[in-house]
């Protein structure tokens, strides 16, 4: 308990936590209020073949706060510390406090989980709200079961963020991958017009959660997505066990 407190104190004592917080608060409302209005009129008339996906686009697409989250608590610890402290990485400090390498990246995994819970739960209601607002009585209903899927999402995510970057030992990498593909240029979605694989990826599988037509039911899609994290994760633990922390 000691050192999962530990964590969440140094994710909040991180500037660019607060950077994550602000990106992921306002983000998704900014695209669920930019497709509210495009399909507003179509929706009144009637015609939307969309309704139901309307403010759920943005919390599939702004994800990258709860991105930066999950590289955050990792690349932090590579971080040169200051000549007053012996100018060496914070991640030798934290592994002479926790000496066991597996509890470090639990308690570590634990507090993202935490924060990402939060994030994401601050996400919905900014979402909602901008969807409401623009769209009033024509706004779809979000349904429970759905925004749990959306907090599963938003929390797989940021540990599959957190996975990769210890196995780079680099936030710019996860970073660059992960935004990129969630924001610019979907590469997981291009990769389902060709193979039927790509429905299988963790960031398709997981929108199944709570995007209608999905391809897997919202169980198939969650548990697709938690394998890939549970997988990921114990190959980090594999990886970073046998790795010199000094290299």
């Amino acid at each position: 308990m000691r050192a999962f407190n530990a964590e969440l104190s140094k994710l909040f004592s991180l500037p660019g936590i607060w950077l994550a917080f602000l990106i992921g608060a306002f983000v998704p409302a900014v695209i669920a209020a930019l497709d509210s209005t495009a399909q507003k009129e179509e929706i009144i008339a009637g015609v939307s073949t969309r309704l139901s996906e309307v403010g759920y686009i943005g919390l599939a697409l702004g994800v990258q706060g709860i991105i930066i989250l999950g590289v955050l608590a990792v690349s932090s610890e590579y971080l040169t510390e200051s000549s007053e402290s012996g100018g060496g990485n914070q991640i030798t400090t934290s592994l002479t406090v926790v000496s066991s390498r597996f509890h470090f990246l639990l308690a570590k995994a634990s507090a993202v989980t935490v924060i990402g819970i939060l994030l994401s739960i601050v996400a919905i209601l900014t979402t909602v709200s901008a969807t409401n607002l623009i769209l009033g009585e024509y706004a779809p209903a979000f349904e429970a079961p759905k925004l749990i899927g959306v907090v599963c999402y938003w929390t797989f995510t940021a540990l599959l963020a957190f996975g990769i970057t210890i196995l780079t030992k680099n936030g710019i990498i996860p970073l660059t991958v992960l935004i990129i593909n969630s924001s610019v240029v979907a590469v997981s979605y291009l990769l389902s017009k060709v193979t039927k694989l790509a429905f299988y990826l963790p960031d398709i599988a997981g929108s199944n959660m709570f995007m209608s037509d999905g391809f897997h039911t919202p169980f198939t899609g969650g548990l697709i997505m938690f394998a890939w994290v549970a997988v990921l994760f114990i190959i980090a633990v594999i990886v970073f066990h046998r790795r010199d922390v000094a290299s």
